[in-house]
């Protein structure tokens, strides 16, 4: 599906996303992210660690950071 399709249609954020997927399907998580404390945005490991994986290392709790991005 291209990208742009995606951005057209509601898609629902999950645990074992990667982080670059759901900036690039979800382009205003960005704000979510950095008004956490996470500068996903700009770490390499974006493109290879879920969301579950990013709020381990970061101390989030990933069911509230689920609720925030799929609101």
């Amino acid at each position: 599906m291209a990208l742009e399709d995606r951005k057209k249609e509601k898609v629902e954020i999950t645990h074992d996303m990667l982080i670059g997927d759901i900036i690039q399907t979800k382009p205003e998580s960005i704000n979510t992210f950095l008004s956490i404390g996470m500068g996903c945005i700009a770490c390499p490991s974006s493109l290879y660690e879920t969301l579950d994986e990013a709020c381990m290392v970061h101390g989030i709790d990933p069911d509230f950071l689920l609720e925030q991005l799929n609101k």
